[in-house]
């Protein structure tokens, strides 16, 4: 007994809450760039799908032969599912760009508010959709060895539209933890929200940037590419195609939002600094005419 009592007096301490909340967090924010990730590699499945069967002197496919190709291709949409997982992606895109235009660049980070119950059941349902559909799709996309990085070619984005994008996905991801995951995790691990720290920040942004130095780099562009590579084929471009196309110009929009506003923030500090130091001269008075 005594042996029981002490290992739940460990689970429960701080000691192991607190690096298993910073896990948790992290790796459940990274399935809103897991979902880019999986959107884009269905956009490149799509297009080598149609691309097959216009043509009848077939190319090889990375996928090999065409059989295998449809198979694969019949597996992942199902899997997948992707009208559910473009609604979801679509919803928090939108939220995060008018949080963006509506609200405040927050660089201290704030108190912690209170956890309503339907706002966190809601959460929950939002949050294990998409686990699903992002945990099953990107499964069955790495078991067959599709990717979009074979689209590189076609890649026709600069690269100030791609550190712009890089900006917004992070800008949308911290939204997406803000409101959807980390009420979850602080509700499950602490019972309560909590305040939001900078090791938190850095480990999600660290974790973050090597994911997008590791895949998303790479296979993030199918999601415009594939629109532009279908109109200049005069290829039919789907509702899909259409959306993907939309989620990639929001996200830098965001992006692009967010460094208007941190340039405003930066010009707001320095006016304050310079006004501090004209009060501080006026204050003391002129040296010369004291003497």
């Amino acid at each position: 007994m005594g042996g029981q009592q002490k290992a739940m007096n460990l689970l429960n301490s701080s000691f192991l809450k607190q690096p298993f909340h910073i896990l948790t967090i992290t790796l459940l924010s990274l399935l809103l760039p897991l979902s880019f990730l999986l959107l884009s590699r269905l956009s490149s499945a799509n297009y080598y799908y149609l691309l097959t069967l216009s043509t009848t002197d077939s190319p090889p496919s990375p996928l090999g032969s065409s059989t295998y190709f449809c198979d694969f291709c019949s597996s992942l949409f199902l899997y997948s599912t992707p009208s559910l997982l473009y609604i979801l992606v679509s919803i928090v895109s939108i939220a995060a760009l008018i949080h963006g235009l509506t609200g405040k660049v927050t660089i201290i980070a704030q108190p912690p508010s209170p956890i309503f119950r339907p706002r966190l059941y809601t959460a929950w349902i939002f949050l294990c959709t998409l686990q699903v559909c992002v945990g099953l799709g990107i499964e069955e996309s790495i078991a067959t060895g599709i990717d979009g990085s074979s689209l590189s070619s076609l890649d026709k984005c600069n690269l100030l539209s791609r550190v712009v994008f890089f900006l917004g996905l992070h800008e949308t991801m911290l939204h997406w933890c803000r409101v959807v995951v980390k009420p979850v995790v602080d509700d499950t691990v602490f019972g309560g929200a909590r305040e939001e720290r900078w090791v938190e920040r850095g480990v999600m942004a660290a974790s973050f940037g090597w994911l997008w130095w590791w895949r998303l780099r790479d296979e993030i562009e199918s999601l415009v590419v594939v629109t532009m590579a279908k109109k200049e084929l005069s290829m039919n471009i789907g509702m899909a195609d259409f959306v993907g196309w939309w989620l990639y110009y929001v996200t830098v929009t965001i992006g692009m939002v967010r460094v208007v506003k941190g340039f405003m923030w930066l010009a707001l500090v320095f006016l304050c600094r310079s006004r501090g130091g004209n009060n501080v001269t006026n204050s003391y008075g002129d040296p010369e005419d004291k003497v």
